[in-house]
């Protein structure tokens, strides 16, 4: 399951992250976004989703959320 099919207000693990773009991961690594941390969904909307990893607030694109596998 990817970002695309998350619940508002629900907390996820993230499970793996295939963007096909090393320094798109590596940024995402930088802001706490790997596999293993927690990633709770805040809102999602058409082109995306606002998530809270650790204590940032983020607005992922639809395209980058449909990479980011969830459990």
């Amino acid at each position: 399951m990817t970002l695309l099919n998350a619940e508002n207000g629900k907390t996820y693990t993230v499970k793996n992250i295939e963007t096909g773009d090393a320094e798109l991961e590596a940024f995402l690594f930088s802001l706490g976004c790997y596999s293993g941390e927690k990633i709770t969904v805040v809102k999602l909307r058409k082109s995306g989703c606002v998530v809270l990893i650790k204590d940032g607030r983020y607005n992922i694109d639809s395209a980058l959320a449909g990479a980011i596998e969830i459990e």
